[in-house]
């Protein structure tokens, strides 16, 4: 535990570096003609980049807590960090195209950087207020964000529907963290550790719950999941597919930190955690199954995705598998999610399935980044998402949950079924030429070259799955 006294900047210079990249934006936005607004991008991508360059070293130091115990640099967080860094960068890149025309461009920049640094302060909290801030600071962005199209009226409905739920998970959350603070006299969570064997636990139930409604709005899972769907529909199509990656990274890590501290004799938080992640992944898939819009579809498919994710956290404490599964699932997921937004974005925002009918005789690379990203998304080798879905299954079964592996099985093969039916069309469907349909437009090569790179980052992090677990396994939450 570092040293207070001795204010040990250089835990948490990524974060000040993403901090001043936001504010060098902002002020680049504020004082430059509408014309080079869209060099905001490069700004912002360089301050992505030079974060990414501050946080790598910390990879290779001790694995601690610092400030107080209140801030973890620990391989969890760094790797979430890295995860989320990435997935701001791919969604700059498809934001640069999308929003050439927008007067605000340079202004949607510092926004972006600044919900992206509010998720990394929520990977690395090891403190309830901590907690409490990241939160807040990445749903306060996220709303505007989602918003952003001013005059859309799916876009206000969406972001209406997201600051009402996220108002009330996140008063719930904090009405939680005030009860846990006075059961234990702390909000730090290794001095919950302690402090909460002795506590009552009615109190305790009643203020794990209410954190886990807080969490669970943040990675889109029942029962605070309403929000995704109208997301993933009405706002613009890059930030749908940033704010459904960027804070499920970082609001699954925080929760597995969390569950670590809670007293098992007094908190039944694994059967709670595993009953969210089955009613998750069911209402996901089986919600998206007579979906027609293909945004809309993405949107319950990420809740689908939030659910098996959980299955990590219900085998945390118990597998050795449950941490590296969790980050594995992580990667795979952020590039299979990132990948199916982008074909979105390249196509214009086109959402109807039936204008995807054809789409691989007129455009096959975008068909075949789809592709990509459904099958990981089911758990085909040798994409990344079957090395993720192998892995978060033997986890829950190592952990004792047989059954919510079945139900998770069972949820595989019903999510087949609606990929399948937007996957058919696409390619055995007739072309957009037979149909007497105008081709679908595309955007310039910004969007084109984060598809290709996602949709091969699916197949390498599939292969070479063996690597990135055998690093993963040295990650530890909560050091001393």
């Amino acid at each position: 535990m570092s040293n207070m006294g001795a204010l040990p900047i250089a835990d948490v210079l990524p974060e000040l570096i993403l901090l001043g990249g936001a504010v060098s934006t902002l002020v680049f936005a504020l004082f430059t003609p509408q014309r080079v607004q869209a060099w905001a991008a490069a700004l912002a991508l360089g301050s992505v980049g030079a974060t990414v360059m501050a946080t790598v070293p910390l990879l290779q130091g001790s694995q601690r807590l610092t400030f107080a115990a209140t801030y973890a640099v620990d391989g969890a967080a760094l790797w979430a960090k890295l995860i989320i860094l990435g997935v701001t960068a791919v969604t700059i890149a498809l934001s640069v195209d999308w929003f050439a025309r927008d007067p605000r461009h340079g202004e949607y920049y510092t926004l972006l950087l600044l919900s992206a640094l509010g998720a990394m302060l929520l990977a690395g909290a090891a403190d309830l207020m901590q907690i409490t801030l990241g939160v807040l600071l990445s749903s306060a962005t996220g709303s505007v964000l989602i918003a952003y199209h001013r005059r859309s009226r799916r876009a206000s409905e969406a972001a209406i529907k997201y600051y009402l739920l996220g108002a009330l998970a996140n008063g719930a959350m904090v009405y939680g963290v005030v009860l846990m603070f006075g059961l234990a006299a702390t909000t730090t969570l290794s001095g919950l550790l302690a402090g909460l064997d002795a506590a009552h636990s009615l109190p305790l139930v009643a203020a794990t719950g209410l954190m886990v409604v807080g969490l669970a709005f943040k990675m889109g899972a029942v029962p605070a999941h309403a929000w995704v769907p109208d997301a993933a529909d009405g706002a613009p199509a890059p930030v749908a597919a940033f704010i459904t990656t960027a804070s499920k990274v970082a609001a699954l890590i925080v929760l597995a930190r969390l569950v670590m501290v809670l007293p098992e004799s007094s908190v039944g938080w694994r059967p709670l955690i595993a009953v969210i992640a089955a009613a998750t992944m069911t209402l996901g898939n089986v919600t998206a199954l007579w979906q027609d819009d293909v945004r809309r579809l993405l949107g319950w498919s990420a809740v689908s995705q939030t659910g098996y994710g959980l299955m990590a956290i219900v085998a945390v404490g118990r597998s050795d598998l449950a941490i590296p599964s969790l980050l594995y699932f992580l990667v795979a997921y952020a590039c299979a999610n990132l990948a199916a937004f982008g074909v979105v974005v390249e196509l214009r925002g086109e959402a109807s399935r039936q204008r995807y009918t054809g789409l691989a005789a007129g455009h096959p690379l975008l068909a075949l980044a789809l592709v990509a990203s459904f099958l990981s998304f089911v758990g085909i080798p040798p994409l990344a998402g079957f090395a993720a879905k192998l892995a978060l299954f033997g986890a829950t079964i190592d952990a004792g949950y047989s059954w919510l592996a079945v139900v998770a099985a069972i949820n595989t093969v019903v999510s087949l079924f609606y990929y399948a039916r937007m996957l058919g069309p696409a390619y055995f469907g007739p072309a957009e030429s037979e149909q007497r349909q105008e081709p679908l437009p595309t955007f310039g090569s910004w969007a084109a070259v984060s598809i290709a790179a996602t949709a091969t980052a699916l197949v390498v992090f599939g292969i070479w799955a063996q690597p990135l677990f055998a690093v993963f396994r040295a990650v530890r939450l909560l050091p001393d």
